[in-house]
């Protein structure tokens, strides 16, 4: 390999929790095949970790035992939301078990090509709600770029599968953005853009600082959000220089993609703590996901360790009708039930707001227990979270 690393190089990465291993829930890189000769520096490049995602079906059989059902998936699945999987994130698939949760999110399966009657191409409606290319305006007072179409890793739950892959590069071109920073600039009741893809950490700093650095042009724009799953799937791209064009144009506010605690290993930890560090309130957004995290106590543990790395438990959404993933879909009661099981019985900081963005574009619905039994005349007859039933009088 080009690069040569020192052995004082070599110590400070794994103390770290970097480079060599991957962390407490993973494999040494060069335990597999695939990467037994890569330089600890090549693996920490996070561009080398780009240019060297798992797509073809030799490279995926090299990691894991594969099974008919993801043999399948895989030689079917291609153009758009075709397999693309970082090396770092193939370091945490069990290789042995199909069940894993790292390697269904990642791995397709058969049952991506049953489409139910009720699933759709844009479940969210976003498209419908497009006044400029790249926009969507739904809310009042905020708005949704979508930066990229590309990723990092190509989830199998995506709901913007319908646009997501089209482009494999991390430059979308001048002139990309100039219709939607037109349409922000125009409507001074936008105060909040929430920048999302697609990975918009993905883009180069030099990119990603042009954007941003537009937005906060705009004199009626206050609040600016990244949409990412980038600390997850290629957390190697948390680097000193994304930092610092990140910090050139806060305030920002991030919203990390957070499926099951085998996600958070130490080197997840390292690059939320860098983003925490640099003054960057950090929230998660889950999808709830059936086989992977539909049981409460795998919830609970997700939102433990999250709070633990100074990240916000925010979201969990029910997955989206979107054509492809009947098979990760539960039933909402499932949702209620977690909530059931966090409320009352951990802080409030872990327990997220459960959602179902409305089908056909009526945004997120919040839906939850219902602790009101009975309400006549200002005496309201609730339960707490055990179970107790107390009365309230206005």
């Amino acid at each position: 390999m080009a690069n040569t690393m020192t052995t004082e190089q070599q110590k400070t990465l794994v103390e770290n929790g970097v480079g060599i291993r991957p962390g407490k829930r993973g494999r040494d890189y060069q335990q597999i095949s695939l990467y037994r000769d890569v330089n600890p520096l090549d693996w920490e490049d996070w561009r080398w970790q780009m240019r060297n995602r798992i797509t073809k079906m030799d490279q995926i059989s090299q990691v894991v035992n594969l099974t008919p059902s993801e043999e399948e998936g895989i030689r079917n699945a291609k153009g758009r939301m075709a397999m693309a999987i970082t090396p770092y994130w193939a370091t945490l698939i069990d290789p042995d078990d199909p069940h894993c949760p790292i390697r269904r999110q990642c791995i397709p399966l058969a049952d991506e090509f049953h489409v139910s009657p009720h699933e759709m191409a844009d479940p969210c409606g976003e498209d419908s709600d497009s006044p400029a290319p790249h926009l969507v305006h739904r809310y009042p007072d905020r708005v949704l770029l979508l930066s990229t179409e590309a990723c990092a890793m190509y989830c199998r739950h995506c709901t913007r599968r319908r646009i997501v892959g089209q482009e494999e590069h991390a430059d979308p071109g001048a002139g990309r953005w100039d219709k939607a920073i037109e349409y922000i600039q125009s409507n001074k009741k936008i105060r909040d853009v929430l920048i999302s893809g697609g990975d918009p950490l993905i883009l180069e700093e030099e990119v990603l600082g042009g954007l941003l650095k537009r937005l906060r042009a705009i004199p009626h724009v206050e609040f600016v959000r990244l949409g990412t799953r980038v600390p997850v799937t290629l957390p190697q791209r948390i680097t000193e220089s994304l930092i610092a064009t990140l910090k050139k144009y806060g305030p920002l506010w991030m919203s990390i993609h957070f499926n099951h605690p085998k996600e958070i290993t130490r080197r997840t930890r390292n690059a939320c703590e860098m983003l925490a560090d640099a003054g960057i309130p950090l929230g998660s957004q889950t999808v709830l996901l059936k086989g992977i995290n539909d049981r409460p106590h795998i919830m609970r543990k997700l939102v433990h360790e999250l709070l633990k790395i100074r990240v916000r438990p925010y979201y969990i959404y029910q997955c989206d009708p979107v054509r492809g993933t009947q098979h990760f879909r539960t039933p909402v009661s499932t949702g209620i039930n977690i909530i059931e099981k966090l409320r009352g019985h951990t802080s409030g900081y872990a327990v997220p707001t459960y959602v179902i963005d409305a089908p056909g574009g009526g945004g997120k619905i919040p839906v939850g227990p219902n602790y009101i039994l009975s309400e006549a005349k200002g005496k309201y007859v609730l339960r707490n979270f055990s179970g107790t039933v107390y009365t309230y009088l206005e």
